[in-house]
């Protein structure tokens, strides 16, 4: 794992060679730095939320919606990638992309009909992600860490109990249902998508149900790749992709552009050490992960996502809409685990009316 995988030429890296830039530059760009780099320390100041100003621009050059958050973390300060999309004071949506260690890029498909909607939203690469920094030390790779992080992002774009929406996707779904059970009282609705609340039960499906669905040859020769511990063979994704991915993570003929630069872009390092080397189950660090039991205590207007073709079992993502207590099931028949892609209409119509639904349930 390296500390960046960017070109030494790109853009992302300016910030830190910031000390080889000559002194009457810096003199110049030292009141932006400032800026990017300021707390959101409460003042005392009537109807004003300084962590709001973040993204407020000034004078400064416009650059897109994007800010680059400072995260504190127990082995230092480290940048994340945001974008912001929409000024809506009511409806403050964070993406919580998959991975762990992908990327926003497959979400992007949000934005037309998030803006539609007149949405503010915000696309967001977590720590280790292509866009934001990727510290070596892997003990940061935790749950209750990024779970920290996301609750510093939220300060920082001004959200919290009267319009905070989490939508998180796989990985991204584990992250949202963790922040929920911790600081419940700072979201107003909560969206899973194609995530169950247990690793073994996903793993016993994988194997029981998604696995016997493939050509039994197809398997053998994946299985015997995985117990030998060869994952770095070519052939590996070979057969996955066409045989399992296809299939059960994306079902487009043709992949659409932010799915595959999500893909070129995802930290395998990451990856690796949190789920295992492919999404046909999860052999990292997230291998027990279980909070099936403690879903009763999410109160919170709930939206669970499941899809008929999903690596995730549908059937399950239905029950956890029960075990929460205002809980809401949207079933795409015919989607993946990336059904925003492969069932967009049935996706989006069922997560707009949902944001909809709880914004006026507070009129």
């Amino acid at each position: 794992m390296t500390a960046s995988i960017f070109p030494s030429n790109h853009p992302v890296n300016f910030f830190r060679t910031f000390h080889k830039i000559p002194s009457i530059m810096r003199s110049l760009l030292i009141p932006m730095v400032l800026l990017l780099g300021a707390s959101c320390k409460p003042k005392e100041i009537v109807h004003h939320n300084p962590c709001a100003d973040y993204f407020q621009y000034g004078d400064t050059v416009e650059s897109a919606g994007v800010r680059r958050i400072p995260i504190e973390t127990p082995k230092g300060t480290f940048q994340v990638w945001t974008k912001r999309f929409g000024k809506n004071p009511r409806i403050k949506i964070l993406l919580l992309h998959g991975g762990p260690a992908a990327t926003h890029e497959y979400m992007e498909c949000f934005e037309t009909f998030f803006l539609r909607e007149g949405f503010e939203f915000y696309e967001y690469d977590q720590l280790g992600s292509y866009y934001s920094d990727q510290p070596e030390d892997s003990s940061l790779w935790t749950i209750d860490r990024f779970v920290d992080e996301v609750d510093q992002v939220r300060k920082a774009i001004g959200a919290d109990a009267s319009n905070f929406y989490l939508l998180g996707n796989s990985w991204g779904g584990i992250l949202a249902m963790e922040y929920a059970l911790k600081h419940q009282d700072q979201l107003k609705g909560l969206i899973v998508s194609n995530m169950m609340a247990s690793a073994p039960e996903y793993g016993k499906y994988a194997s029981e149900v998604l696995a016997k669905q493939m050509d039994s040859a197809v398997l053998a020769e994946i299985r015997d790749i995985e117990r030998k511990g060869d994952f770095e063979n070519p052939r590996y994704m070979d057969l996955l992709i066409p045989h399992f991915y296809k299939k059960h993570i994306c079902r487009l003929e043709v992949w659409p552009d932010g799915v595959d630069r999500a893909f070129k872009h995802l930290h395998a390092g990451i990856y690796t050490l949190m789920q295992g080397p492919s999404e046909f189950g999860i052999q990292g660090r997230l291998a027990q992960w279980d909070i099936t039991h403690r879903l009763p205590e999410i109160t919170k207007p709930t939206l669970m996502i499941g899809a008929k073709y999903d690596t995730m079992d549908p059937k399950a993502m239905e029950a956890q809409s029960k075990m929460v207590k205002n809980g809401r099931y949207l079933y795409c028949p015919n989607g993946s685990h990336m059904a925003m892609w492969d069932d967009q209409k049935i996706y989006m119509d069922g997560v707009v009316q949902f944001i909809h639904d709880v914004d006026r349930a507070e009129e």
